[in-house]
């Protein structure tokens, strides 16, 4: 064998092993339920406060905010999809009135819920603007419309929020579909 076919193989061998050691944590992330997106079928739960962990039900939540922070659960198993920053999700009502477009098709009981990650740089934590009954990123100043499909209406997001379509079932929040969009940051 040659010294360039001994490389080659050594090359390969060291590929393999990198390969091998990374792919259980690769088959975990694929399959932790809890890093699962939300699912349609699943139910919203508070993600913080004296809530947490119970059902958030449509009559809880204030009209024209502020929004609840939220995780899917999994309702026959009682998992909550909160293994992936990007499941974070903001929940808000608003007098059905309000809602536009596609938003009116994705709501429950004038109930809206987007993802709580920005498009620009991917942060959390928004703020609620009362006045504007917007979402506001508290890194770069973008505002989001939840009566408009989250659309961008000011600062430097290039993207609106991605929505999660909902239904209401036995008085209870439920995911009707996946996350419409891409989650979270830019990448251009």
């Amino acid at each position: 064998m040659s010294n360039a076919n001994n490389r080659r193989c050594v090359l390969q061998a060291a590929l393999g092993t990198g390969i091998g050691l990374l792919m259980p944590q690769c088959v975990l992330a694929q399959t932790d339920p809890r890093s699962a997106r939300p699912q349609a079928g699943d139910r919203l739960v508070y993600a913080d406060g004296e809530q947490k962990g119970k059902p958030v039900a449509p009559a809880s939540l204030p009209l024209g905010g502020p929004p609840a922070n939220a995780y899917a659960q999994d309702a026959a198993s009682g998992t909550v999809r909160d293994g992936s920053r990007l499941n974070q999700i903001l929940v808000v009502r608003l007098d059905a009135k309000r809602l536009q477009g596609e938003t009116v098709e994705r709501s429950a009981g004038g109930v809206v819920a987007y993802s709580a990650v920005c498009t620009h740089t991917g942060c959390d934590g928004f703020a609620w603007e009362t006045d504007k009954q917007a979402y506001k990123c508290p890194c770069h100043d973008s505002e989001f419309d939840p009566a408009d499909g989250a659309k961008v209406i000011g600062g430097p997001a290039p993207r609106r929020l991605a929505a999660l379509p909902l239904k209401i079932v036995d008085g209870q929040l439920i995911v009707a579909g996946a996350f419409t969009g891409r989650l979270g940051a830019s990448t251009t």
